[in-house]
């Protein structure tokens, strides 16, 4: 099916009604964007970063990659830091994962799946790396639930030693680097407590 004019439709009424409570929403919001906040989190459609955090749009600067990665050879990912951290002058990028993180369970199955796994192969390190304490958990959704948060643990690190955030934080410029995880089944956000500022 090629028609997708609901979606057309849904735009006219959400327009409609922003339009009906902020009469200059649109107008304000095309001269400027001036986000305090780059969101790099996870591509899963069920995590969208505005909404889960109650922000308008043009709040939020936003990247997504499936499992949430910050890997040192995305140029893509890399762009959008360079452009939010230089540009934008954001003063906050929050990682933020998500328990049933469909791209973490594929990087634990053993199966070969094509492209993915080459993407995938970052979270494959971490569990090597924390392999006896996810090994010790009692059931496959705690090794899942912890390795999405070591997960997290992960790109902030790798985030904080990109030689663009060195470079920011080398000018004294005011940025700080945080870990999030999103809970899918209750709509809530937890602070893994994983925040850099140099």
């Amino acid at each position: 099916m090629r028609n997708l004019d609901k979606l057309f439709e849904n735009n006219r009424k959400w327009a409609a009604a922003i339009k009906a409570t902020d009469p200059d929403f649109f107008t304000k919001l095309s001269k400027q964007q001036n986000p305090e906040i780059l969101w790099i989190g996870c591509s899963d459609s069920r995590v969208p970063a505005s909404a889960i955090v109650d922000l308008a749009p043009g709040e939020v600067f936003v990247h997504r990659n499936i499992a949430n990665l910050v890997v040192d050879n995305d140029l893509n990912c890399l762009s959008v830091v360079q452009y939010a951290v230089e540009v934008l002058k954001v003063k906050h990028i929050v990682v933020c994962g998500h328990y049933g993180c469909s791209g973490i369970k594929v990087a634990l199955d053993e199966r070969v799946h094509g492209l993915i796994d080459n993407w995938l192969r970052n979270i494959n390190d971490t569990y090597r790396y924390h392999q006896k304490e996810i090994d010790h958990l009692a059931t496959d959704e705690e090794k899942h639930d912890r390795l999405c948060e070591l997960n997290v643990v992960a790109q902030v690190a790798n985030l904080t030693h990109t030689a663009i955030v060195q470079k920011a934080w080398d000018s004294g410029q005011e940025l700080t680097v945080h870990g999030w995880i999103y809970s899918i089944a209750d709509g809530i956000l937890k602070d893994l407590e994983v925040c850099e500022d140099r």
